[in-house]
């Protein structure tokens, strides 16, 4: 067999583009973008993220989310997809789960206004601790009605607006950073609403002392809880007829002059009440009706109880800040997601923040001295004097109603 040489050289040319080609297309499937293409369409597969088409003879049609785009950052990488026209996005908040095992926790998943571009962040880095700064945060919460701080994210503040998103439910085991977060938001509060009424119960007798002066009430057992919220019962009532005689939905809608306060209250370790009947059912009646009334929960546990967050009144708290939970069975019941267990007890404010969707947050810190000295301007007076004033009514209470029994015997 005779070879030219104009044929090997032929050849040889064919060989190199071919290998080129080749070197090419290896090059091209090993960039990272492509990568996480591959791993996203993956996840779509082994997750059951698809819309189901009956097609031909009972032939079943898959239809995938489609990716729109692949973009890289200093900081992240951004994907977003489209997931089919008829597919429920609920399936997609559902597994959310499944992106951050595919992706490590660093991953975030939201959802457009659209209701079908997903957008997932896969973050390089995470957010450090950091002080409450009241200036900083001042500028976050300016436009908000009841305004909440919640931390930072990887994509920056986040905050949101209490009157669109009724009722909080802080958990975390202890040293996670649960108790400086109730601190962290109460202070907003105060600070950004001058005719906030607050309430707060303390069933651990450690935290709320710092409330004292400033709250229209401070309590530190289940009696004095269970005033409260015989109060609260009947204000809801009150609220309720006003509504009806201006013919209005919410309080914001009354005018100014007969516009009652927002009112909020917080109970620290809720679970301890889970005995207490009649407090419970005050509790989910505020949960259930208040959003409209102006009255609002915040409800703090170190460990999550079935049997205190029941259907109903875990449903009505719409916003839970899940920060370190001893395991998944403790997580789910929170967040029904077992991500907080994931929390590392060195990541101290560290939380899972749920409002549409889950994602990490770091809490700021806020030191109990740091608090004090915030809000000393609104303070009446301060907790040494209240106590004392309590003692003495305390002390004087039955006195008083020994002398109307004795009166109503002379009667």
């Amino acid at each position: 067999m005779v070879v030219s040489g104009v044929t090997i050289a032929a050849a040889a040319k064919l060989a190199g583009a071919s290998g080129s080609a080749a070197a090419a297309w290896l090059v091209w499937r090993g960039m990272p973008e492509q990568v996480l293409r591959r791993k996203l369409m993956h996840l779509f597969r082994f997750g059951n993220l698809y819309y189901k088409i009956i097609g031909y003879k009972g032939r079943e049609l898959r239809e995938y989310p489609r990716i729109k785009r692949v973009t890289r950052y200093f900081d992240r990488t951004e994907a977003a997809f489209v997931v089919p026209l008829g597919m429920d996005p609920e399936l997609i908040k559902k597994q959310e789960w499944l992106f951050r095992q595919m992706f490590g926790p660093g991953a975030e998943l939201t959802c457009g206004e659209d209701v079908k571009t997903f957008v997932m962040q896969v973050y390089s880095t995470s957010v450090q601790p950091f002080g409450y700064d009241y200036e900083q945060i001042d500028q976050c919460i300016e436009k908000l009605r009841l305004p909440i701080y919640v931390g930072r994210s990887r994509s920056g503040d986040v905050v949101y607006d209490m009157v669109d998103h009724p009722h909080l439910l802080i958990a975390g085991e202890t040293g996670s950073g649960k108790s400086v977060a109730l601190r962290s938001v109460l202070t907003t509060l105060i600070r950004s609403l001058s005719d906030l009424e607050l309430y707060c119960a303390d069933m651990k007798r450690s935290e709320f002392h710092l409330f004292r002066g400033i709250a229209r009430d401070v309590v530190m057992d289940a009696a004095g809880l269970h005033r409260i919220v015989l109060k609260l019962r009947r204000e809801l009532r009150q609220r309720g007829d006003l509504l009806d005689r201006y013919e209005v939905a919410h309080v914001d809608d009354l005018p100014e002059w007969d516009r009652p306060p927002y009112i909020v209250l917080a109970v620290d370790e809720v679970a301890l009440l889970k005995k207490e009947r009649d407090i419970m059912d005050g509790i989910e009646e505020i949960s259930t009706i208040g959003r409209a009334l102006g009255m609002f929960l915040v409800l703090s546990m170190q460990r999550p109880d079935a049997d205190v967050l029941d259907g109903k009144l875990k449903n009505n708290l719409t916003v839970r800040m899940a920060f370190r939970h001893a395991d998944e069975i403790n997580s789910r019941i929170t967040i029904d997601s077992g991500e907080a267990a994931a929390i590392k007890q060195s990541e101290k404010g560290r939380m899972v923040f749920k409002l549409d969707g889950c994602r990490y947050v770091q809490g700021p810190h806020l030191d109990l001295k740091d608090a004090y000295e915030m809000l000393a301007p609104y303070r009446k007076h301060s907790p040494i004097e209240e106590e004392n004033d309590d003692a003495a009514e305390a002390t004087q209470t039955p006195e008083f109603e020994a002398d109307n029994t004795v009166e109503v015997g002379l009667l």
